[in-house]
């Protein structure tokens, strides 16, 4: 049972969490900081959390598990203000996309990383933003990657991960580096494309009916570029040197494709589908 969870920011992934615990019936009390009125109102309003303030040391006030719901840009910044009032009973951890960037953002702060902090990440969200999309089933079944590091205690990483499996979460440990590098080739490449995708046909001259005849296939494909434009250009930025990696490999995988097209290399083509068609059918029931 926790006491009292703080979220910082208040958005779907924050809100979840909070509804989650609610429903589960794991946390007594949920307060929460954001940067408007207006934002906390709401969240009082929907009935995710039971307070919240404009004032970082009101909203971390006999917190025991704090958790940093922001986009990853500005975790830094929330750091600098929650420092002030952490104690080494409270659980300090985040749901950022990337973990390296996170942790190099909380050691400039903290120096010495607290024996509390426990980087997270749930991989679960939707094209939905703000804490009026939030819902309590969003982490049902969904894994939910811890990246301990050698000064996180075993007991804020115990804490950590009964929170996340009191919201119905698959919870696994990873190391920060590989997190980052897988988290780029499965989650942030895949959004990178669908905005390139969207941004390049939209730019055409024949976009209105290219987009009036887009079937099923289109729409499934690019609904991820419906989500916060922000919160991806922070990803972007903070996974740069992973997101690099895969980028360059699959645009040369992709100009192999090219000229196999230009060529006629009908062997190539029916080789390349059917290896994507059986990859994704054998890891289709894990996603």
């Amino acid at each position: 049972m926790i006491e009292q969870l703080t979220i910082i920011g208040l958005g779907l992934i924050g809100g979840s969490l909070a509804l989650a615990l609610k429903q589960a019936g794991a946390v007594k009390h949920v307060t929460a900081y954001a940067r408007r009125q207006e934002s906390i109102d709401e969240a009082l309003k929907l009935g995710v959390i039971d307070s919240g303030y404009t004032d970082m040391g009101q909203a971390v006030a006999g917190a025991s598990v704090v958790v940093v719901a922001t986009p990853v840009g500005v975790m830094g910044q929330m750091f600098d203000l929650i420092k002030p009032y952490l104690t080494e009973h409270m659980v300090l951890s985040d749901v950022g996309s990337t973990k390296g960037s996170v942790v190099t953002a909380a050691s400039k702060v903290f120096g010495q990383l607290p024996a509390g902090f426990v980087p997270g990440h749930p991989i679960a969200g939707t094209e939905e933003n703000g804490v009026a999309a939030a819902f309590a089933e969003l982490y049902q079944g969904r894994r939910v990657i811890l990246t301990p590091l050698p000064s996180s205690s075993e007991l804020a990483v115990s804490a950590t991960r009964h929170m996340w499996e009191a919201c119905g979460a698959k919870v696994l440990e990873m190391d920060l580096e590989h997190h980052d590098e897988v988290l780029a080739a499965t989650s942030h490449l895949p959004h990178m494309l669908a905005f390139a995708l969207v941004d390049t046909l939209a730019r055409m001259d024949e976009s209105e009916e290219i987009f009036a005849f887009a079937a099923g296939g289109f729409r499934d494909f690019t609904r991820i570029a419906s989500s916060n434009p922000a919160m991806w250009h922070d990803i972007c930025l903070a996974n740069r040197g992973a997101l690099l990696a895969v980028l360059q490999r699959f645009s040369a995988d992709l100009g192999e494709l090219t000229q196999a097209i230009e060529s006629g290399d009908s062997e190539y083509l029916l080789q390349t589908f059917r290896r994507a068609k059986g990859a994704r059918d054998r890891f289709a029931e894990k996603f």
